[in-house]
């Protein structure tokens, strides 16, 4: 059994004996400690330098500003090829609404990289979720409120499958979670027996209550103040949570110093699997409160749905400054990375540039997403 279960407890809370951290050696004449010797449990909860927090702030902030004025200009050509009709307001809405699943799923995914894991299985867990709670509701006649919930349960059940085949079972994610994608979908193609359900129409002799109609409609579609999509003030509920968990609590700095030092995290005692298998539990969360909201806005869930969300999702986090090595990532970077995915699928489609068109640019999109990375990783 490894260590890190041997134990919970915070990193300040270690035991004070020298010979968890440094040995006489480890000591210079003056009484120091030698920087290059320092044990994993204080190097955890040093964490970086005064130098790299500032150099990793400053490279965090002109990251975010180049996203904001690449936005800026290809809203300015878009509106140019279109004639303006970028901006007008059906449309602003629309790639707002689609901005808020991006960015939604993206900030569970960027738990997941935080945690130097990857998860590619969220996009179909996206669509078994909603599958789920539609044919709960609408085929076997569940009240909406106990479809919803199994919808989550299924996502909970999906992402601690995922994270025990990653934590425990030691599949390196990238495996793990593709055939955890494959499996998923197929079983969401078995239980809607690859149909679409919608509950405007529901299967002969069903009925849906108008009630819980109404009820689950109005999850996504109440009227907000200048008719914003109400998906928008999940996403800004969303990320607000998000902020706390990732950047002030103990929770977020514990998965950092796992993500950017496994071993290290290991020998501070650190709850290493059962974070990894939380940090997966999440971004399934997270995939099926999207998908949720989409059916609600759409009215009608099919077994392909969000399929197409993969590599948007992982390009928008990416490109906002999460690392595919672990221990980075920020709520304010995923969401300047949605906008910007959100700006380029709406005004490639405004434009007609056809979907040969958005799938080229979407694959170069992430290539540069990934090289980014790269890049910045061997700047910070």
């Amino acid at each position: 059994m490894d260590s890190d279960v041997t134990g919970d407890r915070p990193v300040d809370a270690a035991p004070s004996s020298a010979s968890n951290d440094l040995d006489p050696s480890d000591v210079s004449k003056n009484g120091a400690k030698s920087p290059s010797k320092i044990g994993p449990r204080a190097e955890i909860a040093r964490g970086p330098n005064l130098m790299q927090r500032v150099a990793q702030g400053a490279l965090g902030v002109a990251r975010v500003t180049g996203l904001l004025i690449a936005v800026a200009i290809l809203m300015g050509v878009f509106a140019w090829e279109s004639d303006g009709r970028f901006f007008i307001v059906a449309n602003l809405l629309g790639m707002l609404r689609f901005m808020s699943t991006l960015a939604i799923v993206g900030l569970g995914l960027t738990v997941v990289l935080v945690a130097g894991e990857i998860d590619l299985s969220f996009a179909n867990l996206y669509g078994l979720s909603a599958m789920v709670m539609g044919v709960s509701w609408i085929e076997w006649g569940w009240p909406v409120y106990l479809a919803i919930g199994f919808g989550f349960f299924v996502a909970i059940v999906a992402g601690i499958f995922n994270g025990v085949l990653v934590a425990y079972a030691r599949i390196p994610s990238f495996i793990a979670t593709l055939g955890s994608s494959i499996l998923i979908f197929g079983f969401t193609l078995y239980v809607s027996s690859s149909q679409r359900y919608s509950p405007a129409n529901p299967p002969s002799g069903k009925e849906i209550p108008s009630g819980e109609n109404s009820f689950f409609r109005g999850l996504s579609n109440q009227e907000l103040p200048g008719d914003l999509p109400m998906q928008v003030l999940w996403m800004v509920g969303v990320a607000i949570l998000f902020g706390f968990i990732i950047s002030f609590s103990v929770f977020g700095f514990r998965l950092k110093a796992i993500g950017g030092n496994e071993e290290a995290a290991r020998y501070a005692k650190l709850p290493v699997k059962r974070y990894k298998v939380l940090a997966f539990v999440i971004v399934g969360l997270t995939a099926a409160l999207a998908s949720m909201l989409d059916f609600a806005f759409i009215g009608s869930i099919q077994p392909d749905a969000g399929g197409s969300l993969l590599f948007p999702a992982f390009a928008a986090v990416i490109i906002g400054g999460a690392s595919l090595n672990g221990g980075r990532g920020t709520v304010v970077g995923t969401l300047s990375g949605a906008l910007l995915l959100a700006v380029i699928s709406n005004g490639l489609a405004l434009i007609a540039a056809g979907a040969f068109v958005q799938q080229m640019v979407l694959g170069t999109v992430t290539i540069a997403a990934v090289a980014l990375d790269q890049f910045t990783r061997r700047l910070a």
